[in-house]
């Protein structure tokens, strides 16, 4: 398993402005991006007593998540991801799905999920079975992404958080979100074995400091 530095700022619009000039003169935007931005969707997982909720509120060190997410509305390309984070540092599986198997997921079909030859799919339907994990909320946001080839430098701008509360049949697209609350504006910068110092210096901003945000715990504020 390969794991990830990462570095989470709040931060607020002008910071965002400030930033995008300076991570443009020196990164690469995302090939992904459209007109340099993109939307994404996410299905995040949890069980009844909220333990991947809580465990990122107390600052647990070992813990893991899962979601389901796809891009600009489009899906024919859509991901199961499990994030694990251990001793500050992350670590990402995914594989892909299909509508289908998507929508068997959000409804928790255990017939379908029980019959998948993908491993991370058989994983999410034990922790199902055993931890009774089920979808909980919709995160969607715009995100601004940046790439730095040394030290495989990954520079993120993500705002216009928004929640499905309890929709959780994500991949309709008239699914209706709102504003998780007043949500900043979230700046995270992730590298694997060092951060170059022009990146660095780009990133650092006077008064902002390194935060344990979360998309997720922001998006449960209404349940």
């Amino acid at each position: 398993m390969k794991f990830r530095h990462e570095w989470k700022h709040e931060i607020n619009y002008s910071d965002m402005l400030a930033l995008r000039s300076r991570l443009q003169a020196v990164m690469v935007m995302d090939s992904h991006t459209i007109n340099g931005k993109y939307e994404i969707r996410s299905l995040y997982f949890d069980n009844l007593q909220d333990k991947a909720l809580l465990e990122k509120l107390n600052g647990v060190n070992m813990r893991e998540k899962f979601r389901v997410r796809y891009y600009n509305g489009d899906t024919s390309f859509i991901l199961l991801e499990k994030k694990s984070k251990m001793n500050g540092l992350c670590h990402k599986e995914q594989t892909q799905l299909s509508a289908a198997e998507t929508q068997a997921i959000s409804d928790c079909n255990m017939d379908r999920l029980r019959e998948s030859a993908k491993p991370l799919v058989q994983e999410l339907y034990l922790k199902i079975q055993t931890q009774g994990l089920q979808p909980k909320t919709i995160v969607d946001y715009t995100r601004e992404a940046f790439v730095y080839a040394p030290g495989n430098v990954r520079v993120t701008l993500d705002y216009n958080i928004r929640t499905g509360i309890t929709g959780t049949d994500f991949l309709k697209k008239t699914c209706v979100t709102i504003p998780a609350g007043n949500a900043p504006v979230i700046l995270e910068v992730k590298w694997d074995e060092f951060l170059p110092s022009v990146i660095r210096d780009i990133v650092q901003l006077n008064g902002r400091h390194s935060s344990a945000f979360s998309k997720y715990a922001a998006c449960r504020i209404y349940g």
